[in-house]
């Protein structure tokens, strides 16, 4: 058997490609595992190697146009990369010739899925997002099945090729323990934690804010502080420069990769923006949530996720348009000083938590390769 995977080269695309991944080790024979071949494409980015790194999926990398909210003089430049990436497809999936492609969706994937529709080779689709964007709907087209993460997108989408499974989250997120998570991060019981993720690229908005009310917060909470890569030298520059007595409480990191699920468990709140997959992995821990959804053009994705899981309890949407620091912080002290509310936003979490979204796509995918 031969799958072949493309996405963007994003923790919210690569992740849960990785799951599925796992999962077909996990659920396979042995002997017809290691005869199995699996394959990534995706653009260039040097997240990718690092987050594959002990995994045994080979990866090529085709040029690719950057997703892009409006109009810009760049649109040139997009054509010419999303041509040579065309072209790169062909190669790749003529010399690869999977039994099955499954696309994680966006500008990145649209050449892949287009030359495996030509080659007649089936296509799974998933869409993690409550609602998909105008390329991923055009791609549905080409897709034997299309798996959505959210009950709702079953009745949207209608069409017997579109089935309910949840968005795949890793295995190594569940099988985390508190009391070691805490250890880790040298943690103690006198404050609670607070678990602020700004994203793998790192979320400018929720960085600068953090950073205007980390002495206040410190007061009171502990951080585990994942600002992302680029913002990484930025951050721990100007937080070195700060006069704060507790700064031993803070811990900042660039990302997170198998620690993720350690984070999650020491925390007694998480704070971050509403990526899909970081969202299913929130609700798959049963965590308590402020979800801060960064604007992303006319899909609006982020925020129609964040208003799905505020609407069932399981957390509260502050929109970016209308985020300041001292409402923030008022949030955050506001559900401590009612930590009732606290207990009913994570059983409300543990309640939309869909643990089997990987073994319903492998299941889906072993089918048509049979």
């Amino acid at each position: 058997m031969r799958i072949l995977f493309v996405g963007r080269p994003l923790k919210g695309h690569l992740y849960p490609i990785i799951a599925i991944y796992e999962e077909f080790k996990k659920t396979m024979d042995f002997s017809d595992f290691e005869s199995s071949e699996f394959k990534l494409i995706t653009a260039k980015n040097d997240f990718v190697k690092d987050v594959l790194e002990g995994i045994n999926i080979s990866c090529s990398f085709i040029f690719s146009a950057k997703e892009r909210d409006s109009f810009s003089p760049l649109i040139i430049l997009d054509i010419l990369k999303s041509i040579i990436g065309f072209i790169q497809s062909i190669f790749l999936v003529f010399n690869y010739m999977p039994d099955v492609i499954f696309s994680k969706g966006s500008v990145v994937s649209l050449p892949v899925v287009l030359v495996s529709w030509i080659f007649r080779i089936p296509i799974v689709i998933h869409e993690s997002d409550a609602i998909a964007s105008p390329i991923d709907k055009f791609m549905f087209r080409f897709a034997k099945k299309v798996a959505v993460s959210f009950p709702n997108n079953k009745d949207i989408y209608v069409s017997k090729k579109v089935f309910f499974s949840g968005n795949p989250v890793r295995n190594f997120i569940i099988q985390a323990d508190k009391e070691k998570a805490k250890q880790s991060f040298v943690l103690h019981n006198e404050k609670p934690v607070l678990f602020i993720m700004a994203g793998t690229a790192g979320a400018e908005v929720i960085n600068k804010l953090l950073i205007e009310i980390l002495p206040d917060l410190l007061k009171d909470y502990q951080i585990i502080h994942q600002c992302g890569m680029v913002n990484y030298n930025y951050v721990r520059g100007i937080v070195q420069k700060m006069n704060v007595p507790e700064l031993n409480d803070y811990h900042l990191f660039p990302y997170f990769r198998e620690r993720a699920a350690d984070a999650y468990n020491a925390c007694d709140l998480v704070i971050s923006r509403a990526g899909a997959n970081t969202v299913s992995e929130i609700m798959t821990m049963g965590k308590a949530s402020v979800l801060i959804p960064l604007s992303m053009g006319s899909s609006d994705k982020q925020r129609k996720n964040a208003y799905h899981y505020s609407q069932s309890g399981a957390a509260i949407l502050v929109s970016e348009k209308n985020l300041k620091p001292h409402l923030l912080l008022n949030v955050i002290n506001d559900l401590f000083k009612n930590h009732l509310k606290i207990i009913e936003m994570e059983r409300a979490s543990r309640k939309l938590s869909y643990n089997d979204a990987g073994k319903i796509i492998t299941e889906a995918i072993k089918k048509i390769v049979d």
